[in-house]
């Protein structure tokens, strides 16, 4: 039996999936890879992707961030890959309850998946910071410069978790629920070495972990079937039934 078919049964045998993934579910989209070898961390700016993606430099100068935030971040006409389509489907049918992700592109809902928990934000809502008003992708994207509210002139702020900025509570705890009452876990698209989110993965006590990545992750002694090859490829030749 080879791997995806090894896979097939896991999910025909479980009710209570939930899948953890990372920036290799999107790069099949053409989202760029933070980490992959031709990554934004490996391009050359006039400061590191980690600092200009910090609180403190957004705070400072806020140009600059918004310069390399629509050059990198918001990336127009991006459509969702089989991946996300599979994991809608198999939310529709009752299998998955919840998708854990560390990604901001908000491609799990656009691919109509309900249950998502976004661990780093996203790039669907910003918020004024000084009145809160909220402000979509839409109107993000018609902007230049320092966006600012149409309201009252406060800087607008897209709602990413930065560095240098804690996680949601809520998201958190939900996220956590949803793991901890899985009796699969599929952990895709990740080489689980961002903390807080890959510890989240502990709080797992079911049945059988999958891991789904193309390179090796820090958690491969934990997975009971470990598939190296492209998610979408292999999520794309399942069955929901």
């Amino acid at each position: 039996m080879g791997p995806v078919e090894e896979l097939q049964k896991l999910i025909d045998e479980h009710n209570s999936i939930v899948f953890f993934g990372g920036a290799g579910v999107s790069t099949e989209s053409g989202v760029p890879d933070f980490r992959s070898v031709d990554g934004l961390y490996n391009q050359k700016y006039d400061y590191p992707p980690e600092t200009i993606l910090s609180h403190t430099f957004f705070m400072r100068r806020p140009e600059e961030f918004y310069k390399f935030y629509r050059d990198k971040i918001l990336i127009e006409g991006v459509k969702p890959n089989a991946a996300h389509y599979k994991l809608a489907e198999l939310e529709k049918a009752g299998k998955l309850k919840a998708v854990v992700t560390q990604n901001i592109d908000g491609l799990h809902q656009a691919a109509g998946s309900m249950t998502v928990y976004e661990l780093h934000g996203t790039v669907a809502k910003n918020h004024c910071m000084k009145c809160r008003k909220f402000f979509d992708l839409k109107y993000m994207m018609h902007t230049s410069g320092v966006p600012k509210c149409d309201e009252c002139g406060g800087t607008i702020k897209p709602d990413v978790v930065l560095y240098e900025e804690g996680l949601d509570n809520a998201t958190v705890s939900g996220a956590v629920n949803a793991i901890r009452n899985a009796d699969m876990l599929i952990v895709g698209g990740t080489s689980l070495v961002v903390y807080p989110a890959a510890g989240l993965i502990d709080y797992f006590n079911g049945d059988k972990i999958v891991l789904i990545n193309k390179g090796a992750t820090g958690r491969d002694d934990m997975a009971d079937l470990i598939i190296r090859e492209p998610i979408g490829e292999v999520l794309g030749k399942i069955v929901v039934r």
